[in-house]
């Protein structure tokens, strides 16, 4: 409850620390959260930002989501470009992953092709319950410490700087600041189906650990900054390694590292280059092939993700599955 009372503080106070280039975009499901962020942003800079709504195509509520975003950024002054996409996993692939690669995706294909060199920054709305239900989702996977970094605050790839202003905020936060400010939001059928691990989460888990660890999303959330660091200076040990195997790596100079720094190397080249990961399982046969490479004959060929690894002469190589 004290959440709540407070909740037009903590909005207002992360908003005051959120620092972008302007012209801002703000992806916008019409959901609370991204409806939260639009209008406090669209408040704090007017005139300066733009929305970005992602038809998934998955829903039949699809296009009234698209329509009810339509009419806030009308109200807000708010420009809005609408994408529609082909969201549907291909074989293999996780429906939620499937769908946050193709938002992220064509996010940043919005800000190239419509607003070029105007814009170079994109808000997210994920808040502090989302982070801890990233965490909790990467342990019960067994994730190492990518997982348990969960979100970033902020990161660029490729010319684009993405933000998550309401990292700090919980969830419960945002909903009472919306009814204060008289705002309508949708909410997502999908949200309460608890097929969904994340979902199961959200209304099973969370609720216990406000109970027993009343400050466990402060808590969580340094943990994954803690991993998050943790993190960086193991992709900082991968640059090196890859800078003396090569890439793709060179089978004996790979070889000569240490098991553990292989599997870093291997996992940040895969990562990297490849935009795809290894379970532990596929990770470790593929160690233990690489290791077995002594002679010019003997062949490795091992299911990675969406692909395979293959040796190439005197060295590794991925091929996307077709």
């Amino acid at each position: 409850m004290a959440r709540s009372v407070a909740a037009p503080g903590l909005l207002t106070s992360a908003i005051a620390a959120f620092a972008p280039g302007l012209p801002l975009a703000v992806a916008y499901s019409g959901g609370a959260d991204s409806t939260a962020l639009l209008a406090a942003c669209a408040r704090r800079w007017p005139g300066q930002v733009r929305a970005i709504h992602v038809h998934h195509g998955l829903q039949a509520a699809g296009d009234a989501f698209e329509a009810h975003c339509a009419r806030f950024c009308a109200r807000l002054d708010v420009p809005l470009v609408v994408r529609r996409v082909d969201a549907r996993p291909a074989p293999g692939q996780s429906p939620e992953d499937a769908a946050r690669r193709m938002r992220y995706a064509t996010l940043a294909s919005v800000v190239r092709q419509e607003w070029g060199a105007a814009v170079h920054d994109i808000a997210l709305a994920q808040h502090a319950d989302d982070q801890v239900e990233t965490m909790l989702l990467a342990l019960s996977r067994g994730a190492g410490l990518p997982g348990l970094a969960a979100m970033a605050a902020q990161w660029e790839r490729d010319g684009i700087r993405w933000h998550r202003p309401w990292l700090g905020v919980p969830g419960d936060a945002i909903r009472p600041w919306l009814r204060e400010q008289e705002f309508e939001w949708i909410e997502d059928p999908t949200n309460t189906d608890l097929a969904f691990p994340r979902n199961r989460i959200r209304a099973r888990l969370l609720p216990a650990l406000d109970e027993a660890f009343p400050q466990f999303r402060e808590t969580f959330t340094r943990s994954a900054a803690h991993a998050a660091q943790a993190q960086r200076v193991l992709v900082e040990v991968a640059m090196e390694d890859l800078a003396i195997t090569g890439t793709p790596p060179s089978i004996t100079k790979l070889q000569a590292l240490s098991r553990p720094r292989q599997a870093n190397a291997l996992r940040h080249w895969l990562k990297r280059d490849h935009e795809t990961s290894a379970s532990a399982a596929q990770l470790e046969e593929l160690l233990d092939q690489v290791a077995a490479c002594t002679t010019r004959g003997h062949d490795l060929r091992i299911k990675i993700g969406l692909g395979r690894v293959e040796r190439n002469g005197a060295r590794l190589a991925f091929l996307q599955s077709i």
